[in-house]
């Protein structure tokens, strides 16, 4: 129950942060001078850390839909199964997202 209730959650939060990566990218369209305020706000600690559970929402929210997915083929229902899958999602979600940001932001 508890992810089914964070799959939902983090559907929700994609569209906040949709709606982030908008506002990038219209910037970026506009000008350079538009773009730079936006790269301040996001650069900052908070927008780092806002950026930072966007794509732990993401990142959740596929394996999420890839453990539904298998569920589709009767894989994986029973009762100790079902828990270690769901173990597996959020697990691997927080591997990802660390492997993202180190890949990308912080050795990059």
């Amino acid at each position: 129950m508890a992810m089914s209730i964070a799959h939902r959650a983090t559907g929700i939060a994609l569209y906040a942060g949709t709606v982030l990566l908008v506002i990038w990218l219209g910037a970026a369209a506009i000008s350079q001078q538009a773009l730079n305020p936006v790269n301040d706000l996001y650069g900052s600690w908070f927008g780092q850390l806002v950026l930072f559970g966007y794509t732990w929402a993401i990142l959740h929210h596929m394996l999420g839909g890839i453990r539904h997915f298998i569920w589709d083929f009767i894989i994986g229902m029973e009762p100790g199964r079902r828990e270690a899958l769901a173990w597996a999602n959020l697990a691997g979600s927080i591997v990802l997202t660390l492997l993202v940001w180190t890949v990308f932001v912080w050795v990059g």
